[in-house]
């Protein structure tokens, strides 16, 4: 079936005659569109473009814009000079316009066929937009078009045939649309100087064309996601310079392509995974395809994953080059025994080989491969014991996946020695002995499963090291005994603890309720004894209990009816006694939750069915004395009430009266700090030049924020309050109440406050670096290209940490605790030395005050009831049901935040709909392709650096965005604490400063092509 298109390829002379007339004839057409199209356009002499005719374009494709929410076009004016406009650069030397660039401006509109008209145009850059509608064919007038980018819009249709004509072309990049149909051949022979191609993350359909070989410069060819069939064609070997090939997700088929990389030297990135592509000789040999990738002596990273590729993994791989750095292998049938050799790819960082028939034994020499951080070698049908080389892995080791195979023998006790590992599976293995107490040394555990083995012997308490696990410990199906080691308490931040299924005895201990992030535990299938401590209603985030097949008795603890998000109760099969309690989850339970507790009873209001009423006391107080006494108590009762409220009622009088008078007296404005300076209205008008609007720095629902300078030079900030709202007030008296008790180098301090009957303003420091808004977002004028920030990644992490410091300040340290509410980058401010710091506490709460003060904070605490939680995307989804603010409001707001420094996208941004957020968004790609939410403006900063400090700067981005998506859980249990987000930014910060201590494990998955060109 390949054959007669591989000889047109090759060029037989009827098929090249055929092909040549044909040609003729579309070209001659195309010339006639092309002269009509200028008649009607009113160009009869296509010949006299110039500057004005370029203008007159641009301002009729500005009219088929219909929203414009960052101003982009706005110096698009007739009085202005075209070469001024934004986006616009002109070539002098011709006068006209050379190239249009508007990235990431967020336009919404039609992608107008007017921008045909500019024909001197040699780059044409419209990404990540919103236009709509399809390619316009008559783009293909830009006959000295180089660069044609229009990726990440809305675009629908289909490539145009006439893009054939653009021969000078060298980048075409329209990925990220809704583009269908086929890709057209006659684009690939005309356009023959293109290097960089990119059709990724469309709807395409029908086969490579083989003319793709005519593209002889060609370097990046970006085809996955797409629908795509057949095979990838040979005359891509004439591409010599490929460095990279992604046609991931798509339908191709037939053999591994063995040719044709063989005769690709160049070769760095090649991503084959998810297609129907088979191994050679019917799918039963890798060899010849490996073989081959030894010619690609530069390859970093091979993707072979879910094709279903059949044969054993051939020694050959060992020749792939010691710069391979991802080795993706998941997802296939390849069989027999990992050959010693892959010991040769020093440099590689993930190996997967998960979900296939791989087995014997691990070989001793995967030791070696020093740089690795992630090994999968899961559902495979391994079997002997688990090699202690495995634990001779570098410091750089973040995830070891064993599980679901047949391993056997003891868990080598030198594994305790991957101090940074973060993800250990040993899970459904026939493993025997004890728990090896040195894996209490992995202190950066997130998540440990050694569940459905054959382990024995007690838990041993030094697993309590493990103190930053936060997923869940799963130790379940084993044959473990002896009691619960109390340590277990320790691990305050572990959300699951599966300990079901073993041997273990004694008693719940009630120390558990320190576990507060605990969402489930599962202690079902052991033999503990005694009582269910009362304790474990301060769990306030647990969802599961069940501890069903066990010889517990006693009363069932009342406050479990206090959790509140608890849904699922196993009680079953244990000795409970006495009153089953009402409310919470009590309510909602069947009998099906105690069953076999023949001793348990419930209230006459219960509606638990299949238990038993509790029999009623004896009403021994039917009787005549009991009568009389029973009137006799409520006669005097009744008496001395009387006498207690006149006296009562005088006594309010007297207060009521006194507290008048010293109301009259009292002033208006709101206690201040002692010993500050007054400040006068004249004085403030005089600082501000009558509050000008050219001295205004920012506004807000409640006020708005001039500059000024004192007689003595001092510059300053007033924030003037709104006083038509009785909010502002409110926030004004609650700003003055926080910043007179907090004191610390991350909040801003209050310098003075002038309160009159009809002005209230509070006088700041000014902050000339502005909010973090105005730096993360910066506008046109600063002369960086639209869409970027001047914030490296240092002072991005500075700045994190300090605002986290000045956060878990009011937290945790400060004389009132303070929950901010409204934390958002337009309210931390940066000085002169770029420190953060934390401002507007307009709808701040102060919930406790230390020390046992006058119950002050308490009253404040409801003075901003009716006002707003937060900002609209940096609210906690709490809230939304109704919850009262919590310091865990403020995590999420500050995760958010986090996200947005690294991302450079507002939590409102317009494409955020339909359920998608930013931390969802973020979190899709945690472990894919990480690089896509990275602000481009990291990415552009990172090509300067040195190799240590690139592999440094992706080890802290990978840390910030776990920060993030960890204080933006949905469950407030979940999040850290402010003290665990300003300890882990200190520690990222020391890292970056080389503080060799300080390293961290990445588990992100991030390769070094991460902060790279594309």
């Amino acid at each position: 079936m390949r054959i007669p298109q591989k000889k047109h390829y090759l060029g037989f002379p009827i098929i090249s005659t055929m092909i040549f007339i044909k040609t003729l004839i579309f070209l001659l057409l195309q010339h006639l569109a092309l002269t009509s199209s200028y008649t009607l356009l009113g160009h009869h002499n296509p010949t006299h473009h110039s500057l004005h005719t370029d203008k007159a374009a641009l301002m009729a494709f500005k009219k088929t814009v219909i929203h414009d929410p960052n101003s982009a076009l706005a110096n698009w004016d007739a009085a202005v000079d075209v070469c001024n406009f934004t986006g616009v650069t002109c070539n002098k030397q011709h006068h006209r316009v050379a190239q249009l660039s508007l990235n990431k401006t967020e336009l919404v509109g039609l992608l107008s066929p007017i921008l045909s008209n500019l024909t001197g145009l040699r780059i044409l850059v419209i990404v990540g937009n919103h236009l709509f509608g399809k390619i316009p064919p008559e783009f293909c007038y830009l006959r000295r078009l180089h660069r044609l980018h229009i990726e990440g819009n809305n675009l629908h249709g289909s490539i145009p045939d006439s893009f054939a004509l653009l021969s000078k072309l060298t980048r075409l990049l329209l990925n990220q649309n809704n583009l269908s149909g086929t890709l057209p051949p006659s684009l690939f022979s005309n356009c023959t100087l293109l290097h960089n191609i990119d059709f990724s993350n469309n709807f395409l359909t029908g086969e490579i064309p083989i003319e793709i070989g005519n593209c002889q410069a060609l370097w990046n060819l970006n085809l996955y996601s797409n629908q795509l069939t057949r095979q990838l064609p040979f005359s891509l070997a004439n591409a010599s310079q490929l460095y990279n090939i992604d046609v991931e997700y798509n339908f191709l088929f037939g053999e591994l392509p063995s040719k044709l990389v063989g005769n690709l030297p160049e070769l760095a990135f090649l991503h084959l995974s998810y297609n129907k592509m088979v191994s050679h000789d019917n799918n039963t040999n890798l060899d010849p395809f490996f073989i081959a990738l030894g010619n690609c002596t530069k390859l970093l990273e091979l993707e072979l994953a879910g094709m279903g590729l059949g044969g054993r993994l051939p020694s050959s791989i060992g020749q792939l080059g010691v710069q391979l750095t991802y080795l993706l292998l998941q997802e296939n049938q390849i069989f027999g025994s990992i050959p010693p050799n892959l010991a040769n790819l020093s440099n590689l960082l993930v190996l997967n080989l998960t979900y296939n028939l791989l087995n014997g034994r691990i070989p001793a020499e995967i030791s070696q491969l020093s740089s690795l951080q992630q090994l999968f070698l899961s559902h495979n049908l391994f079997t002997s014991a688990i090699p202690p080389v495995l634990g001779q892995f570098s410091s750089h080791l973040g995830l070891l996946d064993l599980s679901h195979n047949k391993f056997s023998g003891e868990i080598p006790a030198i594994l305790g020695n991957l101090v940074r590992i973060n993800y250990l599976f040993l899970n459904n293995n026939l493993l025997l002995g004890m728990i090896p107490p040195t894996l209490g040394q992995c202190i950066d555990l997130n998540e440990l499963d050694l569940s459905y083995n054959r382990l024995t012997g007690s838990i041993p308490p030094e697993l309590a090291g493990m103190r930053e696990i936060r997923i869940f410990i799963n130790l379940s199906h084993n044959h473990l005994e002896g009691p619960l080691p109390i340590e277990l308490s320790k691990l305050a931040n572990v959300q699951e603890m599966d300990l079901s299924s073993n041997k273990l005895t004694g008693s719940i201990f009630p120390q558990i309720s320190s576990c507060i992030a605990l969402r489930m535990i599962n202690f079902s299938n052991n033999s503990l004894d005694g009582h269910l401590p009362e304790s474990l209603g301060e769990l306030k985030n647990l969802e599961s209990f069940d501890v069903s097949r066990n010889q517990l008795s006693g009363m069932i603890p009342m406050s479990l009816n206090k959790t509140h998000s608890l849904t699922h109760l196993n009680l079953s099969l244990n000795n409970f006694e006495g009153l089953i309690p009402t409310g919470g989850i009590f309510d909602s339970v069947t009998n099906m939750s105690f069953l076999d507790n023949h001793l348990l009873c419930r209230a006459l209001s219960s509606k638990i069915p299949g238990i038993p009423f509790c029999p009623q006391k004896r009403r021994w107080f039917h009787s005549r004395v009991f009568l009389i006494l029973f009137i006799l108590v409520i006669f005097i009762t009744a008496f001395l009430t009387l006498i207690c409220c006149v006296i009562g009622f005088r006594r309010v009088r007297v207060i009521i009266h006194s507290q008048k008078a010293r109301t009259v007296r009292k002033p208006t404005t709101p206690e201040l700090i002692h010993n500050i300076p007054r400040i006068t209205y004249k004085e403030l008008s005089d600082a501000t030049s009558g509050f000008d609007d050219h001295r205004l720095v920012g506004s807000g629902s409640f006020g708005r924020v001039y500059r000024g300078v004192l007689p003595d030079g001092t510059a300053i900030a007033v924030k003037v309050l709104h006083l038509q709202s009785g909010n502002s007030t409110k926030s004004f008296n609650r700003e003055c109440q926080v910043l007179k008790r907090i004191r610390h180098r991350n909040l801003i301090r209050i310098i003075t406050a002038c309160s009159l009957p009809d002005f209230k303003a509070l006088v700041l420091p000014y902050m000339a670096n502005g909010s973090l808004d105005c730096r993360l977002y910066l506008h046109s004028d600063t002369g960086l290209r639209s869409g970027s920030s001047d914030l490296n990644l240092i002072q991005r992490v500075n700045i994190c940490s300090d605002i986290a410091e000045g956060m878990a300040y009011l937290h945790h340290h400060s004389p009132v605790k303070v929950i901010h509410c409204d934390l958002k980058p337009s309210n931390v401010l940066l000085n002169d030395d770029m420190t953060a710091l934390v401002s507007d506490f307009g709808i701040a709460k102060l919930v406790m005050t230390a020390g046992g003060g006058n119950g002050a904070a308490a009253e404040m605490g409801n003075s901003t009831a009716n006002l707003l939680c937060g900002s609209i995307g940096y609210i906690a989804p709490e809230y939304g049901y109704g919850s009262t603010t919590s310091t865990k409001g403020d995590v999420y707001s500050f995760g958010i935040l986090v996200l947005e420094m690294v991302t450079r996208k507002r939590p409102t941004d317009d494409m955020f709909v339909g359920g998608l957020s930013l931390h969802r968004w973020v979190k899709s790609h945690y472990h894919g392709r990480i690089e896509r939410v990275i602000d481009p403006s990291l990415v552009r900063a990172s090509r300067d650096q040195s190799p240590e400090v690139l592999k440094m700067w992706e080890v802290a981005i990978g840390e910030l965005i776990e920060l993030g998506i960890l204080c933006t859980q949905d469950s407030p249990s979940t999040r850290p604490s402010m003290l665990d987000a300003a300890d882990d930014l200190d520690r990222l910060k020391r890292y970056l400063c080389g503080d060799t201590t300080a390293t961290f494990a990445s588990s992100l998955g991030i390769s070094s092509s991460t902060l790279g060109d594309d």
